[in-house]
């Protein structure tokens, strides 16, 4: 068992040119697929429980389902709470032994958001574990949590240095053109603000909606410093795909130990690409 503080884990991918997966985990099959891509490429990686499996499963069962199947992992992993709306619910992961929380409160008043992460991150710091917030808003949903697009603002440089430095936060969700979910056109991140804004904030950047950008954007992003990618759609996309290629070849096939093992072999696969893309690969071995 690897476990690393996201703060680490992020400082040393900023540093380094190159961005962690972050990789949203649903069930066990998906938690396996995460950590056996991981494994095979020798990487950094990290496990986010959002909020749509917490109402499921419940935040204390996934990370015990997580650490279950940690045994034979020696990479450096780091769990994070995705999208907490709640201070409550923070403090609940941090008290689970989460390496990494996320305070979302992109859609509070900018003094309330700050107010509340930054009462997260003191209780975090304190305990070596790290944080990220959020500031702007990202299009789309996620976990039943919705932004229209016309809301979808692009982050200033200004009010990003103002979060970053009034909450401490170790790395920040902006808003850069991304959107959670399925595109319906091609993304066109806004790199130069993104440019701006890694040089005045001096931050790890936070890339959220991560699915479906064109790989020359995630290469440049990373460039510009982007170094934790959040990915989520397209592996469900890939794991329900991989049942679904089951039960077409042969519909009587119901033993789940099939279905859903294909499923966890093809979102294997995709968590290996994202891995490679995210330049990560083979930087296990430099913690």
């Amino acid at each position: 068992m690897s476990y690393l503080s996201g703060y680490t884990m992020t400082q040393h991918a900023w540093n380094n040119g190159y961005a962690i997966g972050a990789f949203s985990a649903h069930n066990a099959e998906t938690i396996r697929a995460i950590l056996l891509a991981a494994e095979q490429e020798q990487a950094p990686v990290m496990i986010q429980v959002g909020q749509k499996v917490i109402s499921v499963m419940g935040l204390e069962p996934m990370k015990a389902m997580i650490d279950a199947f940690m045994h034979d992992i020696s990479v450096p992993v780091c769990i994070h709470l995705d999208h907490s709306r709640s201070f409550a619910q923070t403090m609940q992961a941090v008290q689970a032994g989460f390496q990494s929380v996320m305070f979302d409160g992109s859609h509070l008043p900018f003094d309330e958001n700050v107010r509340i992460t930054r009462a997260v991150a003191d209780v975090a710091h304190a305990l070596n574990i790290g944080v990220e917030g959020e500031i702007g808003k990202i299009g789309g949903t996620e976990d039943d949590i919705s932004v229209d697009e016309k809301d979808a603002l692009i982050t200033s440089s200004d009010e990003a240095l103002k979060f970053a430095e009034l909450t401490t936060v170790d790395y920040l969700a902006v808003s850069i053109g991304t959107a959670h979910g399925l595109y319906k056109q091609t993304p066109k991140l806004a790199l130069a603000r993104l440019q701006e804004i890694r040089e005045i904030v001096r931050k790890p950047i936070v890339l959220h909606g991560g699915s479906g950008v064109p790989d020359d954007q995630i290469c440049k992003a990373i460039a510009l410093g982007v170094a934790k990618i959040n990915v989520d759609t397209e592996l469900r996309q890939a794991f329900t795909q991989g049942v679904a290629e089951v039960l077409n070849n042969d519909p009587t096939e119901f033993v789940l130990a099939v279905s859903l093992g294909h499923g966890r072999d093809v979102m294997k696969k995709k968590v290996a690409e994202k891995i490679r893309l995210f330049g990560s690969q083979g930087k296990a071995a430099l913690f």
